[in-house]
């Protein structure tokens, strides 16, 4: 059986901004790479890189470099895609680390 294309499978729940949310949430707590492979995944899910380049502003080719696998965004860019799909940075104490 043919493995299905990721956006075929998560597609309908990453335009979910509930779910969005969670899913950028943890790929972020795994690290940065992850977190932008996961907000070019929402992106792709909520229209595309071009349609949310219309929506920011921000050129598509530079948009595609920010969110590609060796872009490095500055957190100006993070925070207009952010918005762009509803959703937002925030900062959260970590009870776990050692005072």
């Amino acid at each position: 059986m043919p493995l299905k294309d990721f956006n075929e499978t998560f597609g309908s729940e990453l335009r979910d901004p509930d779910y969005a949310a969670s899913y950028l949430q943890y790929a972020l707590e795994d690290g940065t790479d992850t977190f932008l492979i996961a907000l070019r995944d929402v992106a792709k899910a909520n229209g595309g890189i071009s349609q949310l380049s219309e929506a920011t502003s921000l050129g598509r080719e530079s948009m595609y470099k920010a969110l590609s696998e060796d872009g490095n965004p500055k957190i100006r860019t993070i925070q207009t895609v952010l918005k762009a799909l509803g959703l937002r940075l925030s900062i959260a104490l970590d009870k776990s680390a050692a005072t």
